[in-house]
């Protein structure tokens, strides 16, 4: 038998698929309007390319802020619990997580059997989120996913307001002036480090550091907040996914 995690995120929905052992097919898609319908059809589309039936999934266990759309939904969970799930499932050796998804972040403290200890969470604005870098990506014309490369080997602009509306007039203003599009990326992507820390900084950061959510692929926005709190921060090809991971693993103990 086979569960299915489903984290229902304000950008990206993603789902995984546990075999009892494995984490065997991951896959995402745009949230759209309808987390339902999305949810639904992105089910569809991992269970047909990993040739497994409807009736041989155990448990669909839903996370992420559209959880509650899911009336198809084995169980629902908090964001919080299912990626300390999958952290530790991912590496035991975990301890402290720093996710930044779309509109949120947060950072999870756990213990080595992969519970909860404590967790801060910033979602009343999006500044220092993926959604603060996919405005400021269109200005600067580049597609969020090149920042790092664009701004790889420059040196960062300053830019003070984190606020996605201010800080959009301030970088309308650095271009005004002259400044390169690669020091304003770099800039940008070292405020959304220095907004992290301040939130990572409230809670006392335990190695091993793991960095997941959609923003986690942004290697120099990793080596900024790296710096900033002195500890090396792991990332993998399954960070985006850890909330799908963990509820599928949760599904699986039920």
């Amino acid at each position: 038998m086979y569960t299915i995690g489903i984290d229902i995120g304000s950008v990206a929905t993603k789902v995984a698929i546990f075999d009892g052992k494995d984490i065997i097919a991951t896959d995402i898609t745009p949230t759209g309007w309808s987390p339902k319908d999305s949810a639904s059809l992105l089910i569809n589309k991992v269970l047909e390319s990993s040739k497994i039936s409807k009736e041989e999934v155990k448990s669909i266990t839903a996370t992420g802020y559209g959880r509650v759309s899911l009336p198809f939904a084995t169980k629902k969970v908090t964001e919080i619990t299912s990626h300390a799930k999958g952290a530790h499932f991912i590496d035991s050796s975990i301890r402290t997580i720093i996710d930044i998804g779309g509109q949120d972040s947060k950072v999870i403290k756990i213990d080595n059997n992969g519970n909860v200890v404590d967790f801060l969470m910033n979602d009343k604005c999006a500044a220092g989120t993926g959604r603060f870098l996919q405005v400021m990506s269109q200005i600067l014309e580049t597609d969020i996913s090149d920042l790092s490369t664009l701004a790889s080997e420059a040196e960062p602009e300053n830019i003070n307001s984190m606020c996605t509306v201010f800080a959009e007039s301030e970088v309308v203003s650095l271009i005004a002036s002259g400044k390169s599009k690669e020091s304003i990326a770099a800039g940008l992507l070292n405020s959304v480090a220095k907004k992290t820390y301040a939130l990572v900084s409230k809670v006392k950061v335990e190695d091993k550091v793991f960095f997941s959510g959609g923003v986690s692929k942004n290697y120099l926005l990793r080596k900024f907040l790296s710096e900033r709190l002195n500890i090396d921060i792991n990332s993998s090809d399954k960070s985006q996914f850890l909330g799908a991971i963990g509820a599928c693993i949760i599904g699986y103990e039920m």
